[in-house]
């Protein structure tokens, strides 16, 4: 079975960079640019997995990870949050909903694939 990951930044290169590498590893890829459509998004494909920008436009990803970590059917799908501005702190993990992991931009296409394949397994 194919694995679903849904990847989120305004970026559009970005995105298109991470669908092009995620579906080189065997992954189904889903993107948006626009946060405010997540939990629709979610509704549709139910990821396996969701990459998550932390500055989304005027939305904040952290707080977008906090909802989902704490909605009701979206409480167990694991977070990645991507950020080229921002390092996470323990205080800040609790704070937003504890992401499963982080991974700071530009990243290294070894460490995402690692990263991705160890929220898989877990």
């Amino acid at each position: 079975m194919m694995r679903r990951i849904l990847a989120v930044d305004d970026n559009s290169e970005i995105l298109e960079i991470l669908q092009l590498i995620l579906e080189d590893y065997g992954y189904t890829v889903d993107t948006l640019t626009d946060g405010h459509y997540l939990f629709d998004r979610i509704k549709e494909s139910m990821p396996d997995l969701i990459l998550l920008d932390v500055m989304l436009g005027d939305m904040d990803g952290r707080e977008l990870c906090k909802e989902v970590k704490s909605g009701e059917f979206t409480h167990g799908i694991p977070v990645v949050l991507l950020s080229a501005t921002y390092e996470m702190t323990e205080n800040d993990k609790m704070k937003y909903g504890n992401p499963n992991a982080f991974i700071a931009k530009p990243f290294d296409i070894n460490v995402l694939i690692d990263v991705v394949e160890r929220q898989l397994a877990a």
